[in-house]
């Protein structure tokens, strides 16, 4: 075992343009890091932005040949002398390097798994744990109103499984249903579609809740829906913000917020700078086991060797609504 193939990058620019395949050296690993042979990794806006160098430190790109990707997962092959975790091991993680068919990661990033957890799940845990996070910040209980903008966004489909699980009855926002979207078999019980729409925001969402309001919005456009949403919330609803795809800022007055006492906040991915604490790490098995049935669905774009990467980013960039994509190295 001494080369691997690789997908890296030399420069900084459009992933479809400055990312090559290369055979190159299987990465040492030191006392504290295990070397993973990769099973699976996602392909994701943020693996984008960093070959771009659109972000902060530490997630900057060292030359030459940074190998691409940020989440993965795999079996642990190798482990180093401080490393508590078994060979063998089916582990998650997001860090630098997945995009190969091995990677070298240090174990406080590790998260592990059940060896039959599926691989499109432990390849995107972290999108996981965003919609579980993204959940729970807005405080919202069974029973009560949820809004979720990019309905069609494989985030989103993750949250309406788990606010099912929960009892919280949803309102789904799209520009324009796609037909591999069954959004009511996700627990969606109304769907609003923005191009169809020929009323106000808050007058469908008052209609549809029956006047309750929301109690919370996820949001990741912005803009006039998402003043509109903020609207029609129910007193002292919880808006997150995750994203911002409209180019329009969103424009509300201070009593909009201060006579329904609406709390607006915003969600940073988890462990995006630093990896689990003991802490969080303990909060791992309630989500792993929640999404670990065959009825927990996540949407599939397409499997892609790294051979074929360049249709894998293309695909990724132009079709994002066909769903998310990810190399087997199975």
């Amino acid at each position: 075992m001494t080369n691997m193939k690789a997908v890296v990058f030399d420069e900084i620019g459009d992933p479809v343009t400055v990312a090559k395949l290369v055979d190159k050296p299987v990465p040492q690993t030191g006392d504290d890091e295990v070397l993973v042979k990769m099973t699976a990794a996602s392909i994701n806006p943020g693996d984008f932005l960093f070959i771009q160098n659109l972000y902060p430190e530490p997630k900057k790109p060292v030359f030459p040949q940074q190998v691409a990707g940020n989440y993965g997962a795999g079996i642990v092959v190798q482990a180093g002398r401080n490393v508590a975790v078994a060979e063998g091991t089916h582990v998650a993680f997001g860090f630098f390097g997945s995009w190969a068919e091995y990677a070298a990661v240090p174990q406080q990033w590790l998260i592990p798994l059940p060896a039959d957890y599926a691989p499109e799940k432990a390849a995107q845990l972290f999108n996981l744990f965003t919609a579980w996070d993204l959940l729970a910040q807005t405080k919202v209980r069974p029973g009560q109103w949820l809004a979720v903008t990019g309905g069609n966004s494989t985030v989103s489909a993750m949250i309406f499984q788990f606010a099912r699980q929960r009892g919280i009855r949803v309102v789904a926002i799209v520009r324009k249903r796609i037909p591999s979207m069954d959004l009511e078999s996700l627990g969606v019980e109304a769907v609003i579609e923005t191009s169809n729409l020929t009323e106000g925001i808050g007058a469908r969402i008052a209609a549809i809740t029956e006047g309750q309001g929301l109690a919370g919005v996820i949001d990741c456009v912005g803009g006039p829906l998402l003043s509109g949403l903020i609207k029609a919330m129910a007193l002292n609803g919880q808006a997150v913000i995750y994203g911002g795809y409209s180019a329009e800022p969103f424009a509300l007055h201070n009593f909009d917020i201060l006579m329904s006492g609406v709390t607006l906040g915003s969600y940073i991915y988890r462990y995006f700078f630093t990896p689990p604490t003991p802490a969080q790490a303990a909060e791992h098995p309630a989500l792993i086991a929640a999404t670990a049935g065959p009825d927990f669905w996540v949407p599939l774009g397409g499997w892609h060797t790294l051979e074929d990467f360049r249709t894998a980013l293309r695909e990724t960039a132009e079709r994002p609504e066909g769903g998310k994509r990810f190399f087997s190295m199975a």
